[in-house]
């Protein structure tokens, strides 16, 4: 029974006054929203929109980003009130800890770590993608050894972006705010220019039909490695575009929206977290829902859907040069560059964050905890975790990162919407800075709809889901629950009361 205990609210925001793992606390609303938009403002917006629309929706990309938009819109209402609620590091992981109990929190850090650090290493990926389409031509284009995992050896420039923001991190918290705050109005500008620009070359016949035919994809490329596991388990023939496409679209860029619950992980350094944070996640999500839908539109209006090269990494600059205005590509090519340095930089802030509570906790090694004298950071788990993004970057491609931090995502947002029903219920005493509206109503959407967006994902992702899964229960059997503080807490306890009797 002891895998699940709990570790109540009252104790989660009192072992953030240790001395030894005490964060400085220095963000405001402000800081909070500008995280959140610049860390979804990333490749969802500057690599999927191509690839998605040339392969899964058509012009019906904006539905399927509208689709993926509710699914987090949903979550985001659960989530603003658990970081209203429980102020401390570790997002989905803390709230687990205080309503599921220790093992079905585990399950959740670990499943964190595969979003945030997976998805660290993806953007870094995208960013190297962007990098290189700048440098084609000059004295600077990297050989094909060093430029990419799948037709190299390994992708430098994805290493070395993913231990350059490390090193931002490891410096404190405000300087990697600030760095954000410059570069993600350097993206959102990027971004008017899309749209802006783009509208005069908009022509809607390319937008018709909206949502193309189905069509069924051929026996010998299906299986159930590459279908959605829903075609699977319902028998249902495997299928691209049409509605089917939509949903399928809507499940993978959801990749796109990641990040918002990055904000639910700095609650611990905000000045006010039970007013900001709730702030902070909300307007940063409605903000790139709206940006995200105008740039899909603007993007297949420009060129045809089915002229769209799915494995470009570089669409909105290519969508430009279709037209002929090529320094338009050219400056999407460097904000987009700039902009997902600090997207892999959030993303690593991320997991930093969770590792560090988990650590707290001694779910993990508590010398992880451990913050530096002078920046008051995590700094062991920082360059520990920019270690292995990095590699992550370097060896493994885009594609297969992107599905796994989906899949992993959309199963956090399942257990916060059950989360906070269970806590309403169990500790209705607790003060509530955000109270998440039609509480039962939200939380069964937001379950069904991520589940959904989650079968509508390719067998071989669930495979890959699953072992890293087997894998995190391994680990907690063999090393987290022996070294639980909470469960040698309890262990004392009762030692205290056998002497005592």
């Amino acid at each position: 029974m002891n895998l699940l205990r709990t570790k109540s609210v009252e104790q989660s925001i009192a072992d953030t006054d240790a001395p030894e793992h005490r964060l400085r606390k220095s963000l405001t609303a402000l800081d909070l929203t500008v995280f959140g938009v610049g860390v979804i403002v990333g490749a969802g917006i500057f690599v999927y929109t191509g690839t998605v629309a040339a392969q899964n929706s058509g012009p019906a990309i904006s539905v399927s980003f509208l689709v993926a938009g509710l699914a987090c819109a949903l979550a985001a209402l659960c989530y603003a009130e658990f970081a209203s609620t429980v102020p401390v590091a570790g997002s989905a992981y803390t709230f687990s800890y205080a309503t599921f109990g220790e093992f079905v929190a585990w399950l959740i850090g670990w499943d964190l770590v595969l979003e945030f650090t997976v998805g660290g290493a993806a953007l870094a990926s995208s960013f190297s993608g962007y990098l290189q389409k700048l440098l084609v031509g000059t004295p600077f284009e990297l050989p094909a050894a060093l430029a990419s995992s799948t037709d190299g050896f390994v992708n430098l420039p994805a290493v070395l972006i993913a231990l350059l923001v490390t090193l931002v991190l490891a410096r404190g918290i405000k300087l990697a705010s600030i760095v954000n705050q410059v570069v993600t109005g350097i993206k959102l500008a990027v971004v008017a220019l899309v749209v802006v620009m783009g509208i005069a070359y908009v022509n809607t016949a390319n937008w018709v039909p909206f949502v193309p035919e189905s069509r069924s994809v051929p026996s010998e490329e299906a299986s159930f490695w590459t279908s959605p596991l829903v075609a699977t388990l319902f028998d249902l023939e495997p299928a691209v575009y049409g509605w089917a496409g939509v949903m399928a679209g809507a499940a993978v860029v959801f990749f796109a929206f990641l990040g918002f619950d990055v904000v639910a992980t700095v609650a611990e350094e905000t000045k006010n977290p039970q007013r900001d944070v709730p702030r902070g996640i909300l307007a940063s999500l409605a903000i790139v829902t709206v940006l995200y839908v105008a740039v899909s539109l603007v993007v297949t209006g420009m060129q045809n859907y089915t002229d769209i090269d799915p494995e470009d990494s570089a669409p909105l600059a290519t969508a430009f040069q279709s037209v002929g205005q090529d320094w338009v590509g050219t400056v999407i090519a460097v904000g987009a560059t700039i902009g997902l340095t600090v997207v892999t930089m959030t993303l690593i802030m991320g997991q930093t964050r969770v590792a560090f509570a988990m650590a707290r906790d001694g779910l993990l090694p508590r010398w992880l905890a451990k913050v530096h004298p002078v920046y008051r950071t995590p700094s062991r788990i920082t360059v520990i975790t920019g270690g292995g993004v990095a590699l992550l970057a370097g060896f493994v491609d885009f594609e297969t990162l992107g599905h796994l931090v989906s899949i992993g995502t959309l199963f956090a947002f399942v257990l916060v919407a059950i989360g906070v029903v269970v806590l309403r219920r169990t500790r209705p005493d607790l003060p509530r800075g955000f109270r998440t509206p039609a509480v039962h109503v939200v939380a069964v959407l937001s379950v069904l709809l991520s589940l959904y967006l989650m079968l509508n994902l390719v067998g071989e992702t669930w495979v890959r889901f699953g072992a890293w899964m087997v894998l995190g229960v391994i680990v907690y059997f063999s090393y987290g629950r022996r070294h639980s503080v909470l469960g040698q807490r309890e262990a004392g306890l009762a030692s205290s009361v056998s002497a005592s009797t």
